[in-house]
């Protein structure tokens, strides 16, 4: 299932999630569905009653992954067991695209609201065939070249970069970034590599935000927000910070999430609230920003909510007058 961790821009990029404290264990299963993604239709044939799966689920003893199709939660999430989930539901003939497939590629897209009800399945039919008309399934029709697809486990789906460039259309442009800043990152292409097949774009719906988007795409952000902040930066006219910067000094090693070295600017995207971190975090983080702060090092710190009303321009403000501080003053 796409987690939500990484639908709002938390934790790690490709650990699976761990229950919840006090969740029941992985459902009891026949051997036959214990280690691989199976359907309701299946768990019936196996006279396991339908509460049974909903309790189990609600519990975290199951994973949904998509309507009607569940894993054990000790089966580990990757990219073998998201392709048999697929398998179990891809019609005939259809190609998984855009959200799913960057799911099937190891990014999740999906957002919050979504996993509640189990996203949909996104596939298309290439051009001049029936699209998919089935419940779950959100089904299209699209001229795809033999280029532009792959196939794992014997699903057929579009290839990381043709996906990255799906979404850059069809996404609001800060998810779309972080889609494409994402698969670039897992996938090993860059900005060069999508641009070569924007011409193909020509006239579909969304091709401006794509030109836009595409000579932008770096693969060092680590997380969903991360790119956020780094596209909010890029469109206020700010230089590019350098990304994942290594501060090494006194024997301390730290990683900024952006920073700007000459002028002794950092910024960092702090995806925990502030209750949610344990008193040893809290303290880590103060005493790193301290330490960082006593070197002359300015740390503006960017948190979940500040991506909307005047909290956006605030932060904006902040890194604009400590770059101008940093330029005029060369205090270090």
């Amino acid at each position: 299932m796409p987690r939500a961790d990484q639908a709002t821009g938390e934790g790690s990029r490709n650990d699976p999630p761990s229950p919840a404290p006090g969740r029941t264990a992985a459902l009891p299963l026949p051997p036959h569905l214990a280690d691989r993604p199976f359907t309701i239709a299946e768990t019936r044939a196996a006279g396991i009653p339908d509460r049974v799966i909903r309790r189990a689920t609600t519990n975290g003893g199951l994973r949904r992954l998509f309507r009607g199709v569940y894993v054990s939660s000790d089966v580990e999430d990757t990219t073998e067991v998201r392709a048999a989930a697929l398998a179990l539901l891809v019609p005939a003939h259809q190609i998984v695209v855009d959200r799913t497939a960057a799911w099937l590629h190891g990014v999740d897209t999906f957002p919050r609201a979504e996993l509640t009800f189990s996203p949909p399945l996104e596939t298309c039919a290439l051009r001049g065939n029936t699209r998919a008309r089935l419940a779950g399934v959100r089904g299209r029709t699209r001229d795809l070249a033999a280029g532009d697809l792959t196939s794992i486990a014997g699903v057929r789906a579009t290839n990381p970069v043709r996906t990255a460039l799906d979404l850059g259309c069809a996404l609001h442009q800060r998810d779309a970034y972080a889609a494409m800043n994402r698969l670039a990152g897992s996938h090993g292409f860059g900005a060069a590599d999508l641009a070569v097949h924007l011409p193909r774009y020509v006239g579909r719906r969304g091709v401006v935000q794509l030109r836009a988007l595409v000579p932008l795409v770096d693969p060092r952000p680590e997380s969903p927000r991360e790119s956020w902040t780094l596209l909010e930066l890029l469109a206020a006219g700010l230089p590019k910070p350098e990304l994942q910067y290594v501060v090494a000094e006194d024997g301390r090693y730290y990683r900024l999430d952006f920073a700007y070295p000459a002028q002794r600017v950092c910024i960092e995207y702090d995806g925990a609230e502030f209750h949610d971190l344990t008193d040893r975090q809290r303290r880590r983080d103060e005493e790193r920003r301290g330490w960082l702060r006593r070197r002359g090092w300015t740390v503006i710190v960017v948190r979940n909510g500040d991506f909307t009303g005047d909290r956006l321009p605030r932060w904006l403000s902040e890194v604009r007058a400590a770059l101008s501080e940093g330029y005029s003053n060369r205090r270090w």
